[in-house]
């Protein structure tokens, strides 16, 4: 076992990495996933974004107690950034990188900082941003950065940085996910369903068109539904008895496919796929880790990833194949995902980043 331990300037902790080699269960003999090693970021930590920066060979992790900045190559931590370096808030729950190279960080109540070389801007409520809940970044072809927050959508225009704002088009103004297709096309993950903007026109969709699967389990309504009010809610995961519970009309995650067919992980109707004309729907009935889905990626083979309340989970159009903290997860809640450039996967848990590799299953 090989152990490296890089100090936290913030909170005094050690990030250790560990290797383990725990195989996923396989059946067909497929590809399984299989972790690799393990970044600790402290047994109190949230990792709840990832983003993998090529040019620099960066890997950046944005946690409850600051963010990382990772070398992909060597694993070897470069910086840690906090409020005393210039972010906005320490709880970090989304990281977008724009196409001039700025890194833009969405904090819990902190509004968004953004930074390059050294530098940095923080914008909030008063400079045109949405809310101070900040949730999810996506860009477009022209550059403009889209901003998902509790309190609708911005655009900013990144030759201006002026923001515009979005709320009564969108079907509910929570919105967590954010994608952009090959025609240019905003999709919105929002706790009241999936809106989409084309540019001029808007449309939504909800469980009564199709999305999100059915409650065989019979779970209780989730009690984070945020429709129609301004009451702050956690994330967490069950009713108040501490059972899962079931919303699918609340969307955390969305992904837009290769195929331009579009993904929702949805809050207990596990995840869903829109080909354009009908929604079908994915649970763990079929293979799926959880049916609550925090986050989802696609690789380069065009294998999907999915993080669930229960484990990540690997789909490549035939086979299932999970993994949980009994495989060398840190934890089964996998609330960010990214994709490295050898195509191993990034996996964002409760005390650290898991690094995830493919073997020839038995």
């Amino acid at each position: 076992m090989r152990l490296l331990k890089f100090l936290l300037l913030s909170a005094s902790i050690a990030i250790s990495v560990s290797v383990a080699h725990a195989q996923g269960k396989t059946v067909d003999g497929g590809l399984a996933p299989h972790v690799i090693e393990t970044f600790n970021v402290g047994d109190s930590a949230y990792v709840r974004a990832l983003a993998v920066e090529q040019k620099a060979g960066a890997l950046w992790v944005g946690t409850s107690k600051g963010v990382h900045e990772i070398d992909v190559a060597s694993g070897k931590l470069r910086n840690t950034f906090t409020r005393a370096s210039g972010l906005a808030n320490e709880y970090v729950f989304a990281i977008g990188i724009d196409q001039q190279g700025y890194k833009w960080f969405g904090t819990n109540s902190g509004g968004v900082s953004r930074y390059r070389d050294g530098k940095w801007k923080t914008y909030f409520p008063m400079h045109g941003l949405a809310d101070y809940w900040v949730y999810s970044f996506a860009n477009q072809k022209n550059g403009d950065l889209w901003i998902g927050t509790w309190a609708g959508a911005n655009v900013v225009d990144m030759k201006t940085l002026k923001f515009r704002t979005y709320v009564k088009e969108l079907v509910n103004e929570w919105v967590y996910g954010l994608g952009v297709d090959a025609r240019d096309q905003v999709w919105f993950a929002t706790e009241g369903g999936v809106s989409m903007f084309d540019g001029k026109a808007w449309r939504s969709w909800t469980h009564k068109d199709g999305m999100g699967a059915a409650n065989p389990g019979k779970l209780l309504a989730s009690p984070n539904t945020g429709l129609g009010t301004r009451s702050r809610h956690d994330l967490g995961l069950g009713s108040e008895d501490g059972s899962p519970s079931y919303n699918p009309n609340y969307v955390f995650s969305i992904l837009v496919a290769a195929d331009q067919s579009i993904w929702a992980g949805t809050w207990g109707g596990g995840v869903s796929r829109f080909d354009g004309k009908k929604w079908t729907n994915f649970t763990t009935k079929d293979g799926l880790a959880g049916n609550i889905v925090y986050s989802m990626a696609q690789d380069a083979k065009g294998v999907f990833w999915f993080g669930t309340n229960k484990g990540l989970t690997r789909y490549d159009g035939k086979s299932w194949r999970s993994i949980d903290n009994r495989s060398g997860l840190l934890d089964n809640n996998v609330y960010a995902l990214a994709v490295a450039p050898n195509g191993d996967i990034w996996a964002g848990t409760k005390r650290g980043v898991a690094r995830v590799g493919q073997s020839k299953g038995k």
